[in-house]
């Protein structure tokens, strides 16, 4: 597959029919979501997804219009995420002879405190990265995994790190710290926020469609397996609802959300629990799953009749009046609540129930645009704007990888 693995810094080298390219990647745990963008446009040629990493997985892609791509092997043993990608690679090399990617964007979840735009990855930013990992343990080294994976695969190419935590530099110091020693905030210990790149997302769709709203006091709410909310005044993050890792906050597919501290050392001291199953508890057993002993899937638990499914709901629906609450204070007031994710963008209950309850800041739903999914969601005339934006993070990645390469480089590692 030459045409894959080369590279070309300008669109019209090599002769023939070509298309330059940059790809996308957001390496997960066990899954690989890809996008394949065209050099200078917004709109992607192919998105795809390989789920199940390391077993029995399979590989979906779709073009523009998304319509199936035609894969040679879909389905089988997916043992890494080098496997998973070199699976794809000549799918995309019959669907456009001639390709030439240009340049990989990479979305890394945690940048620690010094990194506040995308970067540019070496050698020395892969170990510096790597650095990171004790602060997100079950993300950053899948992450990293993919970036090495790319550089096997396009081993020309530049590759650009893209950080879900970067949107949230720059936080008062008081939105950032703990009550701790101050030694502690000064090795790291501090509030970081994620899903930035799914902010920021939101922020320039903002300024399309709503540059009024964009300029003011704006609460997005990002809900999903992952979930996580985001105070934002001129389309800058005041606030976030996670901390120092991705389990802070709200209630997730998974994961537990706001603990008390009390309860870890109980844990620890009563149940004799070792960091490791502590870890597995909070990450992978706790949230919609722990609360409901059903799923962490959203869907099954509103197509569910049990009482636990509607206890799990509720509480889940709880937590998010809470922190649109707190965010609220921390704006010093609202003009608009923005839902995003999968669960924010395609559950007419949940924002239904969670708006509910929020009448007295100003916020009401119309019952015939949440059904139909509208983008405005309330009327016209309610003191807070209330609506649904699809999120996009690959098409920031996307945009951050074409910047660097250009020759407007923000940042290098």
């Amino acid at each position: 597959m030459p045409a894959l693995r080369g590279l070309s810094l300008d669109p019209e080298a090599g002769g023939g029919m070509t298309t330059a390219a940059i790809l996308t990647l957001n390496a997960g745990s066990s899954s690989l979501k890809l996008a394949l963008y065209p050099a200078a446009e917004d709109r992607p040629l192919v998105t795809g997804l390989v789920d199940r990493i390391g077993g029995n997985g399979t590989l979906h892609l779709r073009d523009a219009a998304g319509a199936d791509i035609p894969v040679a092997a879909s389905s089988g043993d997916f043992a890494s995420h080098a496997a998973a990608l070199n699976r794809v690679l000549p799918a995309l090399d019959t669907a456009f002879p001639g390709l030439q990617v240009l340049a990989v964007g990479h979305r890394i979840v945690h940048g620690g405190p010094d990194h506040v735009a995308p970067v540019l990855v070496d050698e020395a930013m892969l170990v510096r990265l790597a650095g990171l990992s004790p602060l997100a343990p079950l993300h950053q080294p899948h992450n990293i995994a993919g970036i090495r994976a790319a550089m096997a695969a396009f081993p020309g190419a530049p590759q650009v790190a893209c950080f879900d935590t970067a949107f949230h530099r720059g936080q008062p110091f008081v939105a950032e710290a703990y009550a701790l020693p101050r030694a502690y905030y000064d090795k790291g210990v501090r509030r970081y926020g994620f899903h930035g790149l799914s902010y920021q997302s939101i922020a320039g769709r903002l300024a399309d469609i709503a540059p009024g709203i964009a300029g003011g006091r704006v609460i997005v709410a990002h809900l999903g397996n992952g979930a996580s909310m985001c105070a934002m005044r001129d389309g800058r993050s005041v606030a976030s609802t996670m901390g120092f890792s991705p389990l802070d906050g709200l209630p997730m597919g998974t994961r537990s959300g706001q603990i008390d501290p009390g309860v870890l050392l109980y844990l620890m001291q009563e149940e004799g629990m070792q960091a490791p199953a502590i870890s597995d508890l909070l990450y992978r057993g706790a949230g919609l799953l722990g609360l409901s002993g059903l799923s962490s899937d959203m869907r099954v638990l509103e197509a569910s009749d049990s009482v636990i499914a509607r206890e799990a709901i509720a509480y889940f629906v709880y937590r998010c009046q809470r922190e649109i609450g707190s965010l609220a204070a921390a704006l010093g007031g609202l003009d608009a609540l923005v839902f995003c994710g999968g669960i924010g963008e395609n559950s007419r209950r949940i924002r239904a129930d969670i708006c509910a309850g929020l009448g007295w800041m100003g916020i009401a739903l119309d019952g015939a645009r949440n059904a139909a999914n509208a983008t405005w969601l309330g009327p016209d005339d309610a003191p807070v704007r209330v609506m649904a934006i699809p999120t996009d993070e690959e098409s920031v990645i996307a945009a951050a990888a074409r910047r660097l390469t250009s020759g407007d480089r923000t940042e290098t590692g």
